[in-house]
C-alpha cells in the first residue's frame, strides 16, 4: 500500500495490527474466532482479512496490489536502504519499474534531482544494488574484468603460470557472463585440495573433466581439468560450440600443439581468428580469405561523443569534462545534455541551451585547440518527432537522437517511431538503439534491418553505447550495418569523469562485431570530424 501512496491512515490499520498479533501469546489460528475482534488493533475490516488468510491462505486485497505492482518494483524491496515510499517515488516519479533501471539512474546521478534523494543516499542505493545483483548469478563482462585479476593471480599462484589459462566466455568478450572459466592442467583430485581459501568455495558440480565451483561473492568459477596439451584444451573451451565443431570439421588433421592456440591456426593455414570472435563458422571461411579486418582497439578513440554534464544530469561542469578529455589526451568533446522532454533529468529549456552555447563558446576560446561540440540529446518522442523545433535544433553542431520514454511499443509502431526520427535533417547519430539495459531491460522490439536500412539512406550515424548496463546497438547487428554502408560510434554516454573509462567495454562489444577504427566516428581526428559536420550541413541544405 505504501508502494501505491496509499492514504497513511489505511496503511497504518495494517501496520498496527500486524505489530499487536506479533506480540500475542497464542497462535491466530488456535484462538476462537469470536475472539480475533477484542485483539487490540484488530477491528471488523482488519478481522475478515486475518479470518480469510486462515481459512484460505491467502489475502485478496493482496494479490489485488501485487496485480498492479510491476514484480521489478516489488523486487526493490530487497535492496538495503530502499523502502516502500522511497519505492513509491522511483516508480512514480521517476518512472523506473526495476532494480537494474533504478542502477543505471544512479549511473546517470538521476536519482538526486528527487526530493529525498542526496548524493550519500545514491550511493548507499548504489552499492547496495551492485551487492544484491552480485549474488544473482550473472554478471556483466565490466564487474567480471574488475574480479579477473584477482583469481587470475590466485589460480597462478596456486597451480603455477603455466598451468593456467583463461578461456570461455570471459575470453570470447562476451557481454553478460554466468561463469568464469579456466584451463587448470591438473586432475580433479588434486585440484580439490588445492582449491581452498579462508572461505572455501561451494562445490556445485563434478564433472569428467571439469570442476564448477560458487564463490562466496555468487560468482561461478568452471576449472577444466586433466593431462595433456594445455593448446588444445584452451583452444576447445574458447570458441562456442558451433565454432570448435565447424573448425574440427574443416581441420580435422589439426594436432593442437604450441605455446599458445594462435599455432592451430598456423597449422591450419588460415588468418588468426581472435577469441572474440570464435562465436559462428561463417569466421572461419573469412579467415580462409584472409578478410578478417584489423579490429578497433581502445588507443583508437580520439574523442568523446555523448556526454552529459551538471547542466542535466551529470555530476561535472563541461570545463571539468573537457579538462579530462585534455589529461587523457583527446582531441575534442561532443557535449550532449538531456532535452526538455527529459524533465527528470533536468533536460535543457530552448533559454537555457542560448546561456550553455555561450558559455561552450568561451571555453573553446579558453581551451583551443582542444575543441567542445555542442550537441543535444534529444528526446525521440511517441510520434517519432524531435523534442524542439527546427529554429533551435539547427543550433546545434549534431543531434544525438533518443529514445527514453514510453519503451513498450509493438513493433511496427515502434520501427516507425524510430525511423521518423532518422529521417528528421538534423538527426546525426541514433543514441542506444533499443533501450535495453542488461540483466535488466530487453530492448524494445525493432526490425533491426529497416531501422538500420534508414540509418543508411539518411546517413545518420549508429551508437553503439559503450555503458557496460547498454553495449547497444548490440554486436549481432554490426556486419549487417558495416555492410550496408552504416558510420558506427562509440559513445560512453557519460555522466561522470569516470565514464570516459568504459569507452573500453564499448571497444570490446564492437570486435566482436568485427568494427575497425575507419567506421567509427568517435576515431575521427578533429580535422575529420570537422569535414564529417560539414558534410552534413550541405546535405540539411539541400
Amino acid at each position: 500500500m505504501d508502494i501505491h501512496g496509499e492514504n497513511s491512515f489505511k496503511t497504518k490499520t495494517y501496520s498496527i495490527a500486524a505489530f499487536n498479533i506479533e506480540k500475542l501469546p497464542l497462535q491466530l489460528k488456535d484462538s476462537p474466532r469470536d475472539q480475533l475482534f477484542k485483539i487490540k488493533g484488530i477491528g471488523e475490516s482488519v478481522g475478515r482479512k486475518v479470518i480469510e488468510m486462515l481459512d484460505t491462505g491467502t489475502l485478496e486485497v493482496l494479490g489485488d496490489y501485487i496485480s498492479k505492482t510491476p514484480p521489478g518494483v516489488i523486487e526493490m524491496l530487497n535492496i538495503k536502504g530502499i523502502g516502500p515510499k522511497k519505492i513509491n517515488t522511483i516508480w512514480k516519479e521517476m518512472g523506473i519499474e526495476s532494480i537494474g533501471e533504478l542502477l543505471y539512474a544512479c549511473n546517470e546521478n538521476r536519482l538526486t534531482l528527487f526530493k529525498g534523494f542526496g548524493g550519500k543516499t545514491q550511493q548507499n542505493v548504489q552499492e547496495a544494488i551492485e551487492f544484491y545483483l552480485l549474488h544473482q548469478g550473472n554478471f556483466l563482462y565490466a564487474q567480471l574484468d574488475e574480479i579477473f585479476p584477482q583469481v587470475d593471480s590466485y589460480l597462478k599462484k596456486i597451480f603455477s603460470p603455466g598451468n593456467v589459462k583463461v578461456t570461455g566466455a570471459y575470453r570470447r568478450q562476451e557481454l553478460t557472463i554466468e561463469e568464469l572459466e579456466f584451463v587448470v592442467m591438473e586432475k580433479n583430485d588434486t585440484i580439490k585440495p588445492k582449491f581452498q581459501t579462508a572461505q572455501p568455495p561451494e562445490l556445485l558440480e563434478e564433472n569428467k573433466d571439469n570442476l564448477l565451483y560458487k564463490l562466496k561473492n555468487g560468482l561461478k568459477l568452471r576449472l577444466y581439468s586433466g593431462k595433456g596439451d594445455i593448446t588444445e584444451r584452451e583452444f576447445m573451451t574458447t570458441g562456442n560450440k558451433e565454432f570448435t565443431t565447424a573448425f574440427q570439421k574443416t581441420f580435422p588433421k589439426i594436432t593442437y600443439k604450441g605455446v599458445d592456440d594462435s599455432t592451430v591456426f598456423t597449422q591450419a593455414k588460415i588468418q588468426y581468428i581472435p577469441p572474440c570472435l570464435r562465436e559462428s563458422a561463417g569466421i572461419i571461411e573469412l579467415a580462409k580469405k584472409k578478410r578478417i579486418p584489423q579490429l578497433i582497439q581502445a588507443e583508437d578513440i580520439r574523442s568523446i561523443i555523448h556526454s552529459h554534464s551538471n547542466w542535466s544530469d551529470g555530476a561535472h561542469t563541461i570545463e571539468e569534462m573537457a579538462t579530462e578529455c585534455i589529461r587523457r589526451k583527446l582531441e575534442y568533446l561532443v557535449i550532449s545534455d538531456h532535452s526538455k522532454t527529459a524533465v527528470y533529468a533536468n533536460g535543457l529549456t530552448e533559454e537555457r541551451i542560448r546561456e550553455q552555447h555561450k558559455y561552450v563558446d568561451d571555453l573553446n576560446k579558453r581551451l583551443a585547440p582542444f575543441k567542445i561540440f555542442k550537441s543535444i540529446e534529444s528526446d525521440i518522442l511517441n510520434d517519432g518527432s524531435l523534442d524542439y523545433p527546427v529554429s533551435v535544433l539547427k543550433t546545434f553542431d549534431l543531434v544525438i537522437a533518443s529514445v527514453h520514454s514510453n519503451l513498450k511499443m509493438h513493433e511496427d509502431k515502434a520501427t516507425a517511431r524510430l525511423i521518423k526520427a532518422i529521417e528528421n535533417p538534423y538527426t546525426t547519430i541514433l543514441g542506444h538503439m533499443t533501450g535495453r539495459l542488461l540483466l535488466a531491460r530487453n530492448g524494445y522490439p525493432l526490425d533491426f534491418k529497416k531501422v538500420i536500412d534508414a540509418c543508411a539512406a539518411n546517413q545518420v550515424v549508429i551508437e553503439l553505447n559503450a555503458n557496460p548496463r547498454r553495449l547497444d546497438i548490440d554486436w549481432k547487428w554490426l556486419a549487417y550495418a558495416l555492410e550496408k554502408g552504416n558510420l558506427i560510434s562509440i559513445n560512453p554516454d557519460a555522466h561522470y569523469l569516470e565514464g570516459y573509462d568504459d569507452v573500453k567495454y564499448g571497444v570490446l562489444a564492437a570486435q566482436k562485431g568485427g568494427l575497425t577504427k575507419e567506421n567509427n566516428l568517435s576515431s575521427y581526428t578533429i580535422k575529420q570530424f570537422e569535414e564529417f559536420l560539414s558534410k552534413r550541413k550541405k546535405i540539411k541544405k539541400l
